[in-house]
This record gives C-alpha cells, structure tokens and sequence, in this order.
C-alpha cells in the first residue's frame, strides 16, 4: 500500500503532491530557483534604471459658478430632499463638468502643443499623437467641492509646472471667447446685430448719396420731412422690438412672461405700423400715406427713409449691445486659480522597488511552476507509455497521418 502511494506522487507530483513533498522538489530545484529568480530581478532592476525620471506638478482651480435663474431657484428650494433629483431631471449639472470638457479640448491641447514645442519634445511627427500623449501625461479631475485639479508628468519638473499652469492661462482665454453665460449669449446676438445693422446704415448713406446725385434734391418740405421721421422711426422700432424677440428665443421659454409681452408689443407695434403706411385711421401731417409724395421726389423720399430708419435702428441695437456688455461684465466668470503648480522636488516615477518586487513575486511563482513542470517532465521519462505517446505526438506533428 505505501509503495501505490508512492508510485502516485512519483507519476504525477503537481497534482497529487502533498506538502512535504512539494518541499522536497522546491529543495531539490533551489539551484534553479535561485539562478532564474535572481538573474530575473537583476535583469528587472537594470532595465529600470534605463527609464527616465518623472515629475507630477499640480494645480487647482475654482471655476465660476454659474447663478441659476430665480424661478429655477424657488422651485428647488420648494422641492426639499428631492432638489437633487429634480436638478438631475432639469439639467442643472456640475458647472465644473463644462470646463473640465474644456481642459480636455483639442483648442488648449493645440495652444499648448505650440508653445512648448511638444511635438519635438515627446518626439513625435503628427501633431494628433502630440495630442495623445499630452492627454496621458494630463490628469483633470473635479472633485464634489467643484475644486479641478490638474496635473501634468513630465520628464522636466520645470515643464511639468509651467504645462499645469498654461492649462489655467488657456482655459482664461477660451472662456472669454466663448458664450457661456445668459449674458455673454445676448451680448454675442446683439453684436452680430449692430453690425449688420452698421454695414446696411453704410449702405443706405451711398444709395441716397446717388439718388442725391442722380435727382438734384437735397431737401424736402417740412410735412414729408415730418412724415418721414415719423414712418421711420416706428418701423425702426418694430425691428428693434423683433430682434429683442428674437434674442429672448434664444435663452426663454415659449411661457416666459418677459416673452409673452415682448411678443404683445411687437404686434402692437406692427399694427401701429401698418395703418400708418396704408394712410389708415385720424389723419394727421404726419400720417400721409407715401403714395401721395409727389412722384417726382419719391425716389429720394425711399431712400431718405431707409436711411433715417437704419440709422434709428442702429441707434437702438447699439443701446441694447451697450447693455448686454454690461451684464456680461458685472456676471463675469473669472477662472480662480487657488494652487499655482510649482517644480516638484521628488520624482513620481518610475519606482523602481516597486517594480523590482513585483518582478521578483512574479519570478518566483513562474520558477515554482518550471521547476514542478521540471520534475514531472524528468519522472515521466521513466514511463515507457510517456515515451510512446511522445513519439506518437511528433509523428502527428510532423503531418505524417497514415
């Protein structure tokens, strides 16, 4: 009996060993052991050496908080413990998500990439794998205080510090660019507006001057005068009035009640301008339809009028771009920068006992391995069957089916 147990561990010592027994092939392969492991680890800690060092800077930013509306405010507050849930549903998310976005754009990357001349530095031929390993080397996160840190590893600990804080000089400069507020987005619509209101002004001033050039008139009576500056200046402010419609689209709701009565005074507004262009209701001077100009200045009565109604929508346009910058100013979002990254005095990489260690955990179990496969592979040898059945598997190997 004792002899068939041993037969057992002898056939088959990785499954059937038992505790001494894997002592006794651990001992009997300690040589092996030593020599694989050992040269393992030398050949680890040698390679090691040949990375380079690596230095993490960090610097932390507090990013604007953007102020929610006041009816978006007294329905939070009305909520009580489900304001979390129902911020989720309306779309009041983390402002800091939005800049955290902005640090990961390819703008910044590109801005930095010439800068710093990264192309050359991490040795790269296109500028999208400068990218790349930019973004490795970058860590951006924002933390539940809507604190963003970022940190940049770089070889050079100088560089690693001034990347970190050209991320917060880049992320100025786009914010400023960029629409982000309710203010920022009115003053953008309404300085589209006054210059094509500016350029069109330009161009009535030259169509009357050629009128004025083609007609001889230079002046007209008092009561066409009167009429003109009336007509105008109502369809000046009915443009006005419809593009302050349009710009209020853009950020309110279809129920807003500033729309609501934006939109009632436009109608209004347009009523009033067209019974006065048909002539229609009390007449007064000023109220004279323009059909009945005579028709030898009537040519220039059109063009007189389109310049006087440009230069009074200008005018207005131009109040309400003057008042969108100052709402733009007083709600401007500042990107504060509370940590500025400095130089870092210690490396944060490679650690090389680190990797020594886990090479040396890893060379071990692959050696324990080898040297079970070792003495299995030198016992099986004395099996006659092993022997065949080794043959047998070449033969197939080789193709040379019968």
């Amino acid at each position: 009996m004792a002899q068939h147990v041993t037969t057992r561990v002898i056939e088959s010592p990785v499954l059937a060993a038992h505790f001494p027994d894997v002592l006794v092939i651990l001992a009997k392969r300690k040589s092996f052991l030593l020599k694989f492991v050992g040269t393992t680890v030398l050949l680890a800690a040698g390679i090691s050496f040949l990375f380079r060092n690596s230095y993490t800077s960090n610097a932390k930013i507090m990013p604007p908080q953007q102020n929610q509306s006041m009816s978006a405010t007294a329905m939070l507050s009305q909520l009580g413990p489900l304001a979390a849930l129902a911020g989720s549903q309306l779309g009041l998310r983390n402002p800091s998500d939005v800049y955290v976005a902005m640090l990961h754009s390819n703008t910044i990357a590109d801005a930095l990439i010439d800068q710093f001349s990264l192309m050359k530095v991490y040795d790269k031929d296109l500028r999208v794998d400068a990218e790349r390993r930019l973004d490795a080397n970058t860590q951006i996160v924002a933390g539940k205080d809507g604190v963003i840190s970022i940190s940049v590893e770089d070889h050079d600990p100088q560089r690693a510090a001034d990347l970190a804080n050209a991320y917060v000089t880049e992320l100025e400069k786009l914010t400023r660019s960029l629409a982000l507020t309710e203010a920022s987005k009115r003053r953008y619509f309404f300085e589209r507006e006054v210059k094509a209101a500016s350029d069109d002004l330009a161009n009535a001033e030259v169509a009357l001057k050629q009128t004025q050039e083609k007609t001889g008139l230079i002046l007209l009576d008092s009561q066409s005068r009167a009429m003109i500056e009336s007509l105008t200046s109502l369809r000046a402010r009915v443009a006005a009035q419809q593009v302050q419609v349009r710009a209020m689209r853009t950020f309110a709701t279809p129920e807003n009640p500033d729309l609501v009565r934006a939109e009632e005074q436009l109608k209004a507004l347009e009523e009033q301008l067209a019974r006065a262009e048909g002539g229609q209701g009390k007449r007064g001077f000023a109220d004279v339809p323009i059909e009945k100009v005579p028709t030898a200045g009537l040519e220039y009565v059109r063009k007189l009028r389109d310049v006087k109604y440009r230069e009074t929508l200008f005018e207005l346009l131009a109040k309400q771009y003057e008042a969108a910058k100052l709402d733009e100013a007083r709600d401007a979002m500042i990107v504060q920068q509370l940590d500025k990254g400095l130089p870092a005095e210690r490396k944060s990489g490679p650690h090389r006992a680190i990797i020594i260690l886990m090479v040396a955990v890893l060379a071990m179990m692959a050696g324990v391995l080898a040297a079970f496969f070792m003495e299995t592979l030198e016992q099986s040898k004395e099996d006659p069957r092993f022997a065949a059945q080794l043959q047998l598997f070449w033969f197939y190997l080789r193709g040379r089916r019968r």
